[in-house]
């Protein structure tokens, strides 16, 4: 009886184990309750092992209970210790031995059947729904990811899940919503959209409230997926300097050495109608200039003072932008060449991508990780001492055009995202999780957990914010350059419009981006447009006061002729901005092509073109490429831009190239 209940408990101790190891794979794979019928097994194949190993052991050790079988074995490893081990512990210990042995080896064995099985898992059962999630760009790379590791995933007795990660920038993804997602333009609709903030929701209802249009954004609370906070990340060799190490910054102190400081301090900071960063930054720039952490108006934002404050801290600015991975790109290959605060100083960026930085991958893309060093000189993540603003990643469900079963895929995709090993994921890169806790991979001194967290303004008072930014931001002084070669005149897919045709509309419709003060001129270029000149200046730069009818005439009059003369426009136009470089301005050549140099025999070859762009920065101009079309040199395009600290744009597909004109204008 006694050896009955013995080993009637024994078995009863091996479920729980089971129990207790499924739950562990669950956590892991998310997938667990399939592996608990082996976890079973496992645990019955042990029990019936090591119950015939104890009846060997048994009859040595004249012992029945496990209490009384660990003294013993304590008192033999003692013996053995002292060198005094007796004959029958000699064969205690080889018997325990091999039970240790046999209960590892089973461990591996099991262990291995458990990966083969989740990785060989059966398809699930009933019908493919895909959910397409439109995701802000600096999260993507991590989403993909764990997206691509939940499709395939049973839901419900009749739905098998699929995940898409599409990347689209917050400000961009709004607007785009708010026009009812033009499918011809953008692909198709979303189901699911995670800006970076919630704050494009609230711009997002102001834009729709302003036109009378419908919201597709539900009414009700938009869970997190991770949060991060903002930070003002300085270069450690800036930092340690300037004497920062050791105490608190924030806003006012970047404000103050725009007046006062003798060396230029040159701060990265992206735009605020696209970047949440950029966004983000700007309001609490205001909080700062008014002392407040809660409850800013619109009369605060108009004081003044509170303006005076934020224009001394957009001085500082290098250029704008749409996503801060511009800066961080940069920044990567100044600091290669051992030239990081020639470029910029500091960036105001999210939390994670300080981290992101410093372990030498800017992107943030989990498939990057490791290919590049960390850099010589890292960032300093600072907590604005003013206070500052969480990025909160919400989860939005564009339930008007979701169907049930869409539906169902969201909400468990969701269910999926805070479980708490792909919670654990998203920590291990740099994120904090939806609760807002930081995991184990943090900044520099360490992540801050005694945050003044500043509240997201009314959206009135976001508008005002956002112009009152757009009269205070630096200025910018622009030359726009298009090709007008034989080749822009190939008709696009789709509707049926040259490439000239869509360029021009853009460029159009980027105009109204200026400010009245912001200085912009036009070339056009193909081949011997002006002699031997490729390139012909249509405007010369000017006050968009002055030159905006003539700019928006000379742009609808362009017309295409000739080949292409890349390299010697763009030394040309580079030479010509230099001449009339403004230093308290931002200047840049905007430069589109849909082709190749086409006379490197006659003009200047490539390295000869690096060899003029390969200017110290205080007397460089920085070059935005556009390539426009598949047979654009892209690589060349982004050697160049990339030597001028610019930024090379993509635009293969003709009919994006007006997204890509409001990417490239943001940086002004």
């Amino acid at each position: 009886m006694n050896d009955l209940l013995r080993s009637g408990g024994n078995l009863l101790g091996y479920a729980l184990f089971a129990v207790g190891a499924n739950a562990l794979i669950n956590l892991a794979t998310d997938r667990g309750g399939i592996y608990l019928l082996p976890c079973l097994v496992f645990a019955v194949v042990l029990h019936i092992v090591n119950a015939f190993l104890a009846k060997k052991i048994e009859p040595i050790v004249q012992v029945t209970s496990p209490v009384a079988l660990t003294s013993r074995l304590t008192k033999t490893l003692w013996q053995w210790w002292k060198g005094r081990l007796p004959k029958d512990g000699r064969t205690f210990l080889s018997l325990g031995a091999t039970m240790l042995a046999t209960n590892l080896v089973a461990l591996t064995i099991f262990t291995g059947v458990i990966e083969v099985l989740h990785r060989n898992r059966p398809p699930c059962a009933g019908t493919a729904v895909k959910i397409r999630i439109a995701a802000s760009q600096e999260k993507d790379g991590v989403l993909s990811q764990v997206a691509g590791k939940y499709s395939g995933r049973q839901v419900g007795d009749d739905i098998c899940g699929q995940v898409e990660i599409v990347s689209v920038n917050s400000g961009i993804a709004m607007k785009a919503l708010a026009d009812g997602w033009n499918e011809q333009e953008r692909g198709p609709r979303p189901h699911v959209w995670s800006p970076a903030s919630s704050v494009w929701i609230t711009l997002l209802e102001q834009y729709e409230s302003a036109v009378d249009q419908a919201d597709p954004v539900p009414d009700y609370d938009h869970p997190s997926i991770v949060t991060t906070p903002l930070v003002i990340a300085v270069l450690e060799s800036v930092a340690q300097k300037r004497g920062w190490l050791d105490r608190p910054i924030g806003w006012a102190d970047l404000a103050t050495l725009t007046t006062s400081s003798q060396e230029a301090f040159k701060l990265g900071k992206t735009n605020p109608n696209y970047s949440t960063s950029g966004l983000n930054a700007t309001i609490g720039a205001y909080y700062a200039a008014t002392g407040k952490a809660s409850d800013l108006t619109v009369t605060d934002v108009q004081q003044p003072d509170v303006q005076g404050f934020v224009k001394n801290v957009e001085r500082s600015i290098v250029h704008y932008g749409d996503i801060s991975l511009t800066f961080l790109e940069n920044l990567q290959r100044a600091d290669q060449r051992g030239e990081a605060n020639d470029y910029i100083s500091a960036v105001t960026v999210e939390e994670n991508s300080v981290i992101d930085y410093n372990r030498g991958n800017p992107t943030g893309d989990p498939a990057t990780l490791g290919k590049q060093p960390p850099p010589r000189d890292k960032l300093i993540a600072f907590y604005p001492k003013e206070g500052t603003l969480y990025s909160d990643h919400p989860y939005i469900r564009l339930d008007h055009w979701m169907t049930a079963s869409e539906k169902a895929v969201a909400d468990d995709f969701l269910r999926y995202l805070h479980s708490p090993a792909v919670q654990a994921e998203f920590q291990s890169y740099g994120y904090r999780d939806h609760l807002g806790r930081p995991g184990p991979a943090v900044p520099p001194r360490g992540a801050s957990t005694a945050i003044r967290t500043l509240n997201t303004p009314a959206p009135e008072v976001i508008d005002a914010i956002l112009e009152s930014w757009s009269r205070l931001r630096k200025p910018a002084n622009v030359l726009m350059v298009i090709d007008k070669s034989g080749s822009m005149n190939t008709l696009t897919r789709g509707p049926a419009k040259t490439r000239l045709a869509l360029a021009k509309e853009a460029a159009l419709a980027a105009l109204p981006e200026f400010r009245p003060d912001d200085r912009l001129g036009l070339w056009v270029f193909s081949t011997r447009q002006d002699g031997d000149l490729d390139y012909v200046e249509t405007v010369p730069p000017g006050p968009m006061s002055e030159v905006g009818g003539r700019l928006r005439k000379a742009i609808a009059e362009i017309t295409v002729q000739g080949g292409t003369g890349l390299y010697d426009t763009v030394a040309a136009a580079f030479d010509r901005m230099r001449a009339a470089r403004d230093p308290d301005a931002i200047n840049a050549i905007v430069f589109l092509t849909d082709g190749k140099n086409e006379k490197e025999e006659v003009g200047l070859d490539l390295p000869h073109l690096l060899r003029i762009l390969d200017k110290p920065s205080e007397d460089s101009i920085r070059v935005f490429t556009i390539g426009y079309g598949e047979e654009a040199d892209q690589k060349v395009l982004k050697q160049i831009a990339d030597l001028t600290e610019g930024h090379a744009y993509d635009s293969r597909d003709p009919h994006l190239i007006d997204e890509v004109f409001t990417s490239v204008i943001s940086n002004f």
